[in-house]
């Protein structure tokens, strides 16, 4: 059966590829099982906002939090009412109204872009920079987002503003001058407007959803119970947390984290995310997140968890997400724990700069709270 991935039917939950993401085709078939109750379904680890879009084909609230702002912005696209005319219009907008103020001039940036493609794509940053949060300015930044970078293409009209680069993640700036100059790779001169409007026609003729609510995407650390909304009633909850040797979600995305206001260098702090120190303290940060979800006034809670380890942490992922329900200090009765089969979705992305790697083996957990 052909992938969810390349229908057409659901190209809003493609607006940006995303390192990190687990198919549609997850969340659609556990929501399925429950979508005769209308629960409400929390993310606590969101990411590019699978689930929540999931729910939203069936009709359901869902909430999602996530560490990364890079994240959020995708996920709450997922969410957004906008029409793709509205948002390429408040593009328009933007391009037209703005000189930027600040264009980034390191040898990257101009080893990266075209100077009138950069001068456009800073106009789109600070004019989304300067504006509260809408349904068109919602689905516009996640366009972007997903425009900012990736593959050149042999013939047509680009569909990303940049030079040679992989869609899911932004390589570091040396490594990639030193890829693009041994190559001698120039940046295109990528009409902004022309790019977004293909992206944009592609969710025009996508499939109708139900109204959904972007506000109900979160930036905060699941770790924390004050980063959930009060009073919740949440019934499902359906994840894919960071798996175990996984540290470089923040540097991965830097160039799209710029985008969205951060620095115009790699920021290679850890930022808010699970403790990476040891098994032990990664299984305690997990468990505090279960127990986090547990906090529900609903009488059943449901997780659905798929967990993984990459193979150089030489980790058995079962037994060490068995050891963050432990320490949850909640008592939860995991109903089933299934290989999930070895995940190659991604890689040629990843591929078209550096060496691939193996796919790591993840399992499907699904967890009751007594």
């Amino acid at each position: 059966m052909r992938p969810l991935a390349y229908n057409p039917s659901f190209a809003l939950n493609a607006i940006c590829p995303y390192f990190t993401m687990f198919p549609l085709e997850y969340p659609l078939k556990v929501l399925r099982k429950h979508s005769a109750a209308k629960p409400v379904v929390v993310d606590p680890f969101c990411g590019r906002g699978t689930t929540l879009f999931a729910a939203r084909m069936l009709g359901l609230e869902s909430w999602g939090i996530d560490t990364s702002p890079v994240a959020v912005a995708i996920a709450k696209a997922k969410l957004s009412n906008s029409s793709a005319e509205d948002a390429l219009c408040l593009a328009q907008l933007l391009i037209l109204a703005i000189e930027p103020l600040h264009v980034p001039q390191s040898e990257f940036f101009k080893a990266a872009y075209h100077s009138k493609t950069l001068r456009d794509i800073c106009a789109l940053r600070e004019g989304l920079l300067g504006l509260e949060d809408s349904d068109e300015a919602v689905m516009l930044r996640a366009a972007v987002l997903g425009c900012l970078h990736g593959p050149l293409l042999v013939s047509g009209a680009a569909s990303y503003f940049s030079n040679q680069m992989p869609r899911t993640f932004a390589p570091k700036p040396d490594y990639a001058i030193r890829f693009w100059t041994k190559r001698n790779l120039v940046p295109p001169e990528v009409d902004v407007l022309q790019a977004l409007e293909r992206k944009l026609k592609l969710i025009a003729a996508s499939k109708a959803l139900p109204k959904a609510d972007y506000t109900n995407v979160v930036r905060g650390d699941s770790t924390v119970p004050t980063s959930l909304p009060s009073g919740r009633k949440h019934s499902v909850v359906v994840t894919s947390p960071p798996y175990y040797g996984m540290k470089t979600y923040v540097q991965d995305q830097w160039l799209r984290n710029w985008f969205l206001g951060g620095p115009a260098t790699v920021d290679y702090s850890a930022g808010m995310q699970l403790e990476h120190t040891g098994q032990d303290s990664f299984a305690s940060s997990l468990g505090k997140v279960w127990a986090n979800m547990a906090n529900t006034q609903a009488d059943d809670l449901h997780m659905y968890i798929r967990f993984g380890v990459i193979p150089s942490a030489n980790v058995d992922a079962k037994s060490l997400m068995y050891k963050s329900f432990e320490l949850s200090g909640v008592e939860f009765d995991v109903k089933s724990a299934r290989n999930a089969s070895s995940a190659h979705s991604g890689k040629r992305q990843a591929q078209q700069m550096r060496a691939g790697s193996s796919a790591c083996d993840e399992y499907d957990f699904h967890v009751v709270r007594h």
